[in-house]
């Protein structure tokens, strides 16, 4: 039990120290460059920056290989991403449908629709999903995954990173520290903020929701040899169906099936946990059936 905590504490030390950097060399860069973008940001930019960065000693320290991180060869790896954009079409979408059926979501009839509007946010929309999936599935499913399971069995490791995983999308803050107004400590006050925010009840489906999105990547990477590609693929289709939906619909939250999604996107919420968890439990009965 005591071990299975240490190594589950571990990763928040190193995202501690990635967070405090961050607030140091934000405030630096303001001092020395000005405010282009609020303080608040430049500090989560930087600290995604110092993240990713730590992929790199980590991986040499627990000799973690380029295969153990996920990474299959080129031609094998782009293969995957097409296979599990695939799967995120196929376990999303159907939520997408439940929602509009259920009068949750709302075509946005305020919007001119025209095929170039339609076009571009189509691929803008596809570019920044790739991207968000490209930093955080090698970070989640690569790094944080592979070095918890070199210590602690599968389905804590899987736990453990999908909970860290969820966890980071609300350590957030809401306050914007003008650039006149800044300290060196400045960064620090919004980190306490950020981390308040993690015992606001109003996140707590969105965060199950999240947590569960974590176990199902999870799984699909510890099952598959090397499939970080499939993570990725899937991760990026998830991301694009949401932006998407915002783009095209409006969330009705005077529904009466409101309670199915948080207001974190208008779809991430119950109904996605239930649905994944779902999925996750029909692939090991089929799983265990075949080989019987």
């Amino acid at each position: 039990m005591l071990r299975t905590l240490y190594y589950a504490l571990l990763p928040l030390l190193i995202l501690l120290i990635a967070i405090a950097l961050a607030c140091i060399v934000s405030y630096f860069v303001v001092l020395g460059f000005g405010e282009f973008v609020e303080f608040r940001k430049i500090i989560s930019k930087s600290t995604q920056v110092l993240l990713i960065l730590s992929i790199f000693p980590i991986t040499y320290y627990l000799k973690i290989s380029k295969a153990e991180l996920g990474f299959a060869s080129l031609a094998v790896f782009l293969k995957q991403i097409v296979l599990g954009f695939c799967l995120g079409l196929i376990t999303l979408l159907p939520v997408f449908i439940v929602l509009y059926l259920l009068g949750i979501n709302v075509l946005d009839d305020t919007q001119i629709w025209t095929t170039s509007f339609v076009v571009k946010n189509l691929i803008i929309s596809l570019l920044l999903a790739l991207l968000i999936s490209l930093i955080e599935e090698p970070l989640f499913r690569g790094l944080l995954l592979i070095s918890l399971q070199k210590k602690l069995p599968v389905i804590p490791a899987i736990i453990i990173s999908a909970s860290y995983y969820a966890a980071l999308h609300f350590l957030n803050s809401n306050t914007n520290i003008q650039a006149q107004d800044l300290k060196i400590y400045s960064g620090f006050t919004l980190l306490t903020e950020a981390f308040t925010n993690l015992l606001n009840p109003v996140i707590f489906s969105a965060f199950l929701a999240l947590l569960m999105v974590g176990i199902f990547l999870g799984v699909l990477r510890t099952q598959v040899k090397s499939s970080l590609g499939f993570c990725i693929g899937c991760h990026t289709c998830w991301v694009w169906q949401i932006k998407m939906n915002k783009t095209l619909f409006n969330t009705d939250f005077n529904s009466e099936y409101h309670y199915l999604v948080s207001s974190y996107d208008g779809v991430i919420g119950p109904l996605v946990t239930i649905w994944l968890l779902l999925a996750i439990i029909s692939y090991f009965i089929v799983r265990n059936y075949k080989r019987t």
